[in-house]
């Protein structure tokens, strides 16, 4: 595969805000300096933030490839995620991201195939293996039939 690039513009607002565009996207995301450090601004997307949506995002978009690819069928997928910064040695990390992903497949039997596609999506997730932060997977499958 050859290499690809996208394009992020990112241009600077006002105090600690910002806004960040692509020219290859219609649509432009407000980012500011989150609440917890000086002058930061709530409500508004931080680096941290987009850190952890990048983990998550990823790992949907790789388990929707893995599931189709192994035909297992669902009727839900979700993923709350959090991410973790702590100070190590002094500097300021995203130590974690946890993915929390609640499946909702349409027979028990497939219980444990999802489990392991959902194993295999987070191993393959190519933003997981790109950053230093340690991923945690922790599912949830859920049985359609259960779940009404």
């Amino acid at each position: 595969m050859e290499a690809h690039y996208y394009n992020v513009n990112l241009s600077w607002i006002s105090d600690r805000k910002g806004e960040i565009s692509s020219p290859e996207l219609d649509q432009s995301i407000e980012v500011a300096t989150p609440p917890q450090f000086p002058n930061g601004i709530e409500g508004i997307w931080s680096p941290e933030h987009l850190l952890t949506a990048a983990a998550s995002s990823c790992f949907m978009t790789t388990f929707l490839s893995v599931a189709e690819n192994s035909k297992l069928e669902f009727t839900s997928f979700n993923c709350p995620a959090k991410g973790k910064l702590e100070q190590v040695e002094g500097k300021l990390l995203m130590t974690e991201i946890i993915l929390e992903p609640v499946l909702v497949i349409t027979k028990e039997s497939d219980k444990d195939r999802a489990e392991r596609v959902l194993q295999k999506s987070e191993a393959a997730c190519l933003i997981s293996n790109s950053i230093k932060s340690k991923v945690t997977l922790i599912p949830t499958i859920k049985i359609a039939d259960a779940v009404s």
